[in-house]
Protein backbone atom coordinates (compact mmCIF):
# COMPACT_ATOMS: atom_id res chain seq x y z
CA UNK A 1 0.00 0.00 0.00
CA UNK A 2 1.37 3.45 -0.86
CA UNK A 3 1.85 6.24 1.65
CA UNK A 4 -0.94 8.16 -0.05
CA UNK A 5 -3.36 5.28 0.55
CA UNK A 6 -2.31 4.75 4.17
CA UNK A 7 -0.33 7.79 5.40
CA UNK A 8 1.91 7.51 8.43
CA UNK A 9 1.42 9.74 11.46
CA UNK A 10 4.14 12.44 11.47
CA UNK A 11 5.30 11.16 14.86
CA UNK A 12 5.98 7.75 13.35
CA UNK A 13 7.96 9.38 10.54
CA UNK A 14 9.87 11.43 13.11
CA UNK A 15 10.82 8.31 15.03
CA UNK A 16 11.63 6.01 12.10
CA UNK A 17 13.39 8.44 9.76
CA UNK A 18 15.03 10.85 12.19
CA UNK A 19 15.25 9.78 15.84
CA UNK A 20 16.18 6.11 15.38
CA UNK A 21 18.88 6.67 12.71
CA UNK A 22 20.40 9.52 14.74
CA UNK A 23 20.14 7.48 17.96
CA UNK A 24 18.42 10.35 19.76
CA UNK A 25 15.44 9.92 22.02
CA UNK A 26 12.37 12.07 22.53
CA UNK A 27 13.87 13.68 25.62
CA UNK A 28 17.08 14.64 23.84
CA UNK A 29 15.16 16.09 20.91
CA UNK A 30 12.81 17.98 23.21
CA UNK A 31 15.79 19.58 24.96
CA UNK A 32 17.30 20.58 21.63
CA UNK A 33 13.97 22.05 20.47
CA UNK A 34 13.24 23.80 23.77
CA UNK A 35 9.88 22.08 24.25
CA UNK A 36 8.46 19.86 27.01
CA UNK A 37 9.56 16.23 26.66
CA UNK A 38 5.91 15.15 26.76
CA UNK A 39 5.23 17.00 23.51
CA UNK A 40 7.72 14.86 21.60
CA UNK A 41 6.88 11.66 23.48
CA UNK A 42 3.17 12.06 22.71
CA UNK A 43 3.88 12.98 19.08
CA UNK A 44 6.07 9.90 18.57
CA UNK A 45 3.34 7.69 20.09
CA UNK A 46 0.73 9.23 17.79
CA UNK A 47 -1.19 10.52 20.80
CA UNK A 48 -1.07 14.14 19.64
CA UNK A 49 -1.03 15.98 16.33
CA UNK A 50 1.74 18.00 14.73
CA UNK A 51 1.38 21.70 15.50
CA UNK A 52 2.75 24.62 13.52
CA UNK A 53 5.07 25.43 16.43
CA UNK A 54 6.53 21.93 16.49
CA UNK A 55 6.72 21.84 12.68
CA UNK A 56 8.78 25.05 12.66
CA UNK A 57 11.16 23.66 15.27
CA UNK A 58 11.55 20.29 13.55
CA UNK A 59 12.09 21.97 10.18
CA UNK A 60 14.92 24.00 11.64
CA UNK A 61 16.66 21.16 13.45
CA UNK A 62 16.34 18.64 10.59
CA UNK A 63 16.79 21.08 7.69
CA UNK A 64 13.35 20.39 6.25
CA UNK A 65 10.36 22.71 5.86
CA UNK A 66 7.44 23.27 8.22
CA UNK A 67 5.15 22.33 5.34
CA UNK A 68 6.79 18.90 5.17
CA UNK A 69 5.63 18.18 8.71
CA UNK A 70 2.23 19.88 8.48
CA UNK A 71 1.37 18.18 5.18
CA UNK A 72 2.02 14.80 6.80
CA UNK A 73 -0.45 15.69 9.54
CA UNK A 74 -3.03 16.94 7.04
CA UNK A 75 -2.73 13.77 4.95
CA UNK A 76 -3.01 11.59 8.05
CA UNK A 77 -6.06 13.51 9.33
CA UNK A 78 -7.81 13.49 5.94
CA UNK A 79 -7.27 9.75 5.56
CA UNK A 80 -8.78 9.19 9.02
CA UNK A 81 -11.74 11.44 8.21
CA UNK A 82 -12.43 9.62 4.93
CA UNK A 83 -12.50 6.33 6.83
CA UNK A 84 -14.89 7.65 9.52
CA UNK A 85 -17.24 10.13 7.86
CA UNK A 86 -20.00 9.13 5.45
CA UNK A 87 -20.87 11.97 3.07
CA UNK A 88 -22.82 9.86 0.60
CA UNK A 89 -26.17 11.35 1.62
CA UNK A 90 -25.04 14.97 1.07
CA UNK A 91 -26.37 16.35 -2.18
CA UNK A 92 -23.93 18.66 -3.99
CA UNK A 93 -25.02 22.21 -4.81
CA UNK A 94 -25.03 23.23 -8.43
CA UNK A 95 -24.27 26.85 -9.34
Amino acid sequence: MSLLEDPMHPGEVLKELYLDPLDIGAIGLARRLGVPRTRIERLVKGATSMTPDTALRLAHVFNTTPEYWMNMQTNFDMHAAIQQIDVSDIEPLVA
